[in-house]
């Protein structure tokens, strides 16, 4: 080929149209959804009547007198989650015992008839405004249960309940999610019935008119149920999303309310027939609603930025809740551990290792797809390569050896989610070794794992519906957390406190001040107290957050027949009672003045204790109820339970359970007395 031919191809190649875009693989996200994604991080404000009932559900008996926040300021809620970095504000607008925080036209069980504002004002207008004045977007929360409406199980509820949405999402400008809690149905005040009323939770509502009711009202919002459309429940409350995380969905096949739905559902399906990705929400300390003996069981930095790494991290949001308090304000060890959170995350995600390496790629679509694209911050330009290799890889090389331990992936969801399994190795003499691994991506996935040094490092993708479509790459060195000791406790009441890392020291108190006394030994606990403990690095000085626990009397001496693994301090054992009552001898009598209860905590857990009742005796023969209720959310949220009542000698306790969560005999992990007022 002479000269002038070899510049003709040059020229018709360097002029060659650049390739298209590959197809899209189906299901692929609404443009509203891809908005949604971005925000990544938001959060719910739980305050209503049972902040001031001390609930978790409330019985709808509940008087609008009762909701009286002294102190109450939106805007320190919304200052709050703008600076740990949330991107908007969800608020509990009515929650399941019916009380509403606005001057709703349709109901008398309002903040009209609360001494609140002297009866005339309106929560969500302040909300709003708060959220407006620093930046955040506005969501609503909305029960579909209502155990104070007469109507509620009628056709006329479902009018009723229309009527209220009209009113929020007319009067308070735009709303980004609306959330429909799965609850619905069940025992209730039912203006003053005081009855069971169960509804068809697939077809009472009827869902379709709903929706569109909102789509009509707030074209832009998502909308939140288990079933979606929109966005669906991760389908648990630790904030937690799955190894493999898909945002494809069988919608069709869920509703809202599915007994089976998080065991079958919540993850996802890769050939799912709709886009319907997950959120996952958790409360900030164990319960959703404000009880005062939760101060002290505020999530640790290490809890908060664990969920953070496995919601976000696995193609999830993130949606974190205040349990706002009795004046109307976060708590103050609320916001501290938020704010440190915001912190935390910002600091690990500074700086990209990878911007000042050189990628290459083992194809490449061409020049608009190139790998340069996983570098640039945009996330609406990507690299991808040729139809039909579906296996293929990126390398990046740093120039210089470089630690890092945190990997950050994201594809290209408007094209479909697409990569079933990747690798991450490193160069090393010995040739490529592997450091880490995933599954499914979507919009995010992070990767952590110990401190590796490296040059060289690459990604290859395994498997995949189709090519992968990537859209950014980060590589990130993250600086290790100071953990706080992990906490045990025997039977004999012997307590251990183990630190993270052999270097570092324990220091602790029994006393509720600061941790002082060098942990050397077991610590013998056999009466009512507060430990404090910190881990301490001797070389550098620094210290962790604190742990802190409230210790009653050991069980040393209790004894209960065929019973012995729900008083044995060990929260992965269980008793079963059959029939449903848990007797217990505290060998001695105490001043009880009240007790706890620990559900089942095995991986396929029964016999959640719903309703209860509980008793004390002298004797062992005469009895006494002490205390009665129900454990509101259990099923969902299976954490400690604390009930206080009037305080009572005894030796004899008994725990009836009256109703589980699944009609199967009643389980217990762990059964507890407070003989502390």
């Amino acid at each position: 080929m002479n000269r002038h031919l070899w510049l003709l191809v040059f020229v018709l190649l360097a002029c060659k149209p650049d390739i298209s875009p590959p197809e899209p693989v189906l299901p692929i996200p609404s443009e509203r959804q891809i908005e949604w994604q971005r925000l990544e991080y938001y959060g719910f404000v739980h305050f209503n009547m049972n902040t001031f009932s001390d609930r978790e559900w409330g019985f709808g008996d509940e008087s609008p007198e009762q909701f009286n926040p002294t102190d109450l300021d939106a805007r320190q809620w919304a200052r709050i989650a703008s600076e740990a970095g949330m991107k908007g504000l969800i608020i509990t607008a009515k929650h399941h015992d019916g009380f509403v925080l606005w001057p709703s036209a349709y109901t008398e069980h309002s903040v009209n008839n609360s001494p609140w504002r002297d009866g005339k004002g309106d929560l969500i207008q302040e909300f709003v405004e708060a959220c407006r004045e620093y930046g955040l977007k506005v969501g609503i929360y909305y029960s579909p249960w209502d155990r104070n409406h007469p109507d509620y199980g009628k056709p006329e509820y479902i009018t009723y309940m229309r009527n209220q949405l009209s009113e929020l999402l007319t009067n308070y400008g735009d709303i980004f999610e609306v959330w429909f809690d799965g609850a619905n149905g069940g025992d209730g005040w039912y203006g003053g019935a005081n009855e069971t009323r169960k509804v068809d939770k697939f077809s009472y509502y009827d869902w379709h008119t709903t929706h569109q009711l909102v789509r009509d009202l707030q074209p832009n919002a998502m909308l939140f149920s288990d079933a979606g459309p929109d966005v669906r429940w991760v389908g648990n409350e630790h904030g937690f999303a799955y190894e493999t995380t898909w945002s494809n969905l069988y919608r069709d096949s869920v509703y809202a309310g599915m007994p089976e739905y998080s065991e079958k559902w919540a993850t996802g399906q890769e050939n799912g027939s709709h886009w319907v990705p997950a959120e996952s929400d958790v409360s900030i300390r164990p319960g959703w609603y404000y009880h005062a003996y939760e101060d002290h069981k505020v999530k640790t930095l290490d809890q908060l930025v664990e969920i953070y790494y496995k919601s976000i991290g696995r193609n999830s949001s993130l949606l974190i809740n205040f349990p706002v308090d009795r004046r109307g304000l976060i708590h103050e060890k609320d916001e501290e551990a938020i704010l440190a959170l915001g912190k935390k995350i910002e600091q690990d995600f500074e700086f990209n290792l990878l911007g000042e390496s050189e990628v290459s790629a083992s194809g490449e679509r061409g020049r608009s797809f190139t790998a340069q694209n996983v570098l640039d911050e945009e996330y609406e330009s990507y690299w991808t390569v040729p139809d039909g290799e579906h296996k293929a890889s990126l390398t990046f090389d740093f120039g210089i050896e470089t630690t890092f331990n945190r990997l950050l992936v994201q594809e290209f969801t408007p094209l479909g989610q697409r990569v079933k399994s990747f690798v991450l190795e490193k160069e090393s003499e010995e040739g490529w070794q592997k450091i880490a691994e995933g599954t499914t991506i979507g919009y995010k996935r992070i990767l952590q794992f110990s401190d590796q040094k490296a040059r060289k490092v690459r990604i290859r993708f395994l498997d995949g519906k189709d090519i992968p479509v990537i859209s950014e790459v980060g590589l990130y060195h993250a600086t290790p957390m100071l953990l706080p000791p992990k906490f045990t406790r025997e039977k004999s009441g012997l307590v251990r406190l183990v630190p993270a890392d052999r270097d570092l020291q324990v220091y602790y108190s029994l006393d509720g001040s600061e941790p002082s006394i060098l942990y050397e030994n077991p610590i013998p606990v056999n009466s009512a107290l507060t430990l404090r403990a910190l881990s301490k690095n001797p070389k550098t000085g620094k210290s962790s957050e604190e742990l802190r626990e409230q210790l009653d009397i050991s069980k040393e001496n209790w004894s209960s027949e065929n019973l012995q693994q729900a008083i044995d301090e060990n929260p992965g054992s269980y008793a079963t009672a059959d029939p449903n009552i848990f007797q217990i001898d505290l060998g001695e009598s105490y001043p009880l003045s009240g007790f706890t209860y620990l559900p089942m905590q095995a991986r396929y857990p029964s016999g959640f204790i719903q309703k209860y009742e509980f008793e004390v005796s002298a004797d062992g023969e005469n009895w006494q109820a002490v205390a009665k209720g129900e454990f509101s959310n259990i099923a969902n949220n299976p954490i400690l339970q604390e009930v206080r009542f009037e305080a009572k000698p005894a030796r004899y306790i008994r725990l009836i359970s009256q109703q589980t969560t699944d009609g199967n005999a009643s389980t217990a992990a762990e059964i507890g007395v407070l003989t502390k007022e």
